[in-house]
């Protein structure tokens, strides 16, 4: 993740961010949508289950990124607030299952740097989750669940948030990667399902491609364009074997993610759903070459 975040600060994009005002858009955002946000009607059992998620969350810059945020907020407000929310996110992966600490205001972690100081210090600060760890604990049982009480949200997890909620509202727990073997997500996220009838979002966050090398080189954009197009595909056909097999199935997979911890959250989202090819996209642009594709299965 250090040798992205370099990358991308250095980056002519990332550049033309005025410094004196990082994450303008998101002040922008919660002028305009608190209201609406503080308002959204919670979830009730009469509305089914909610959908699993799966997001191409951004790097602190995505803050001042207008689009991006106004599309997350639409897209959560296009359903009941939940009444929690679980997030599996790239950026942690823990051989035993871990959870982030569950109290109210844990402070974030901030798994980042090369960017304006203010980025560590925009707070979202979510309510008391200790019922939900609990739930978790219980759910994935009878494997010990370690909690770090002092290990808040990760990027992957409170950036897309603060678009999506931005009034920290929803008690949120952070659950840890037990590997990055797409077939161990799958299963992860069966075991998650039942939550979404409770009104628990489940979430994986990761990104549809998540090339370094495209950033040097433009023209292998076209490696990354070609991968995504086979996810959609393969999402629509509920494939399940060939996504969890993406590295020898999809095209492009060596240059779209070199290594595996940005796409397996998808297998994530895929294996909470009652239906894996019931995925819609919520959001399809590609950015700096590459697919910020976010999805919900129901």
């Amino acid at each position: 993740m250090k040798e992205l975040i370099s990358i991308i600060a250095r980056n002519s994009l990332a550049a033309a961010i005025p410094s004196s005002t990082p994450a303008a858009a998101y002040d922008d955002l919660l002028a305009r949508v608190l209201p609406q946000a503080r308002e959204q009607r919670v979830w009730n059992p009469s509305d089914g289950p909610l959908p699993s998620l799966f997001v191409s969350h951004g790097a602190p810059f995505t803050l001042d990124d207008s689009q991006w945020l106004g599309d997350l907020f639409d897209w959560a407000r296009s359903m009941p607030k939940p009444r929690a929310a679980v997030v599996v996110s790239a950026h942690w992966e823990q051989a035993s299952a871990a959870i982030s600490g569950a109290a109210a205001g844990t402070p974030l972690h901030y798994d980042f740097s090369g960017f304006h100081p203010r980025y560590k210090a925009l707070p979202y600060a979510t309510p008391d989750a200790t019922g939900l760890a609990r739930r978790l604990t219980g759910l994935l049982g009878p494997t010990p669940v370690h909690e770090f009480t002092d290990r808040g949200l990760d990027h992957g997890a409170f950036i897309p948030l603060m678009a999506m909620y931005p009034a920290a509202d929803v008690p949120v727990v952070q659950l840890s990667m037990p590997s990055l073997d797409p077939s161990a997500l799958l299963e992860l996220g069966a075991r998650l399902r039942p939550l979404r009838e409770e009104g628990i979002l489940v979430l994986g966050s990761g990104f549809m491609t998540h090339s370094f090398a495209v950033f040097r080189r433009p023209e292998l954009a076209a490696d990354t364009t070609a991968f995504d197009e086979w996810a959609v595909d393969a999402l629509a056909r509920g494939d399940v074997d060939a996504l969890t097999d993406y590295r020898n199935k999809a095209p492009g997979a060596a240059v779209a993610h070199p290594t595996a911890d940005h796409f397996v959250p998808l297998l994530l989202a895929v294996g909470a759903a009652h239906d894996p090819g019931s995925a819609v996209s919520a959001i399809d642009r590609m950015v700096m070459g590459n697919s910020t594709r976010s999805v919900q299965l129901t």
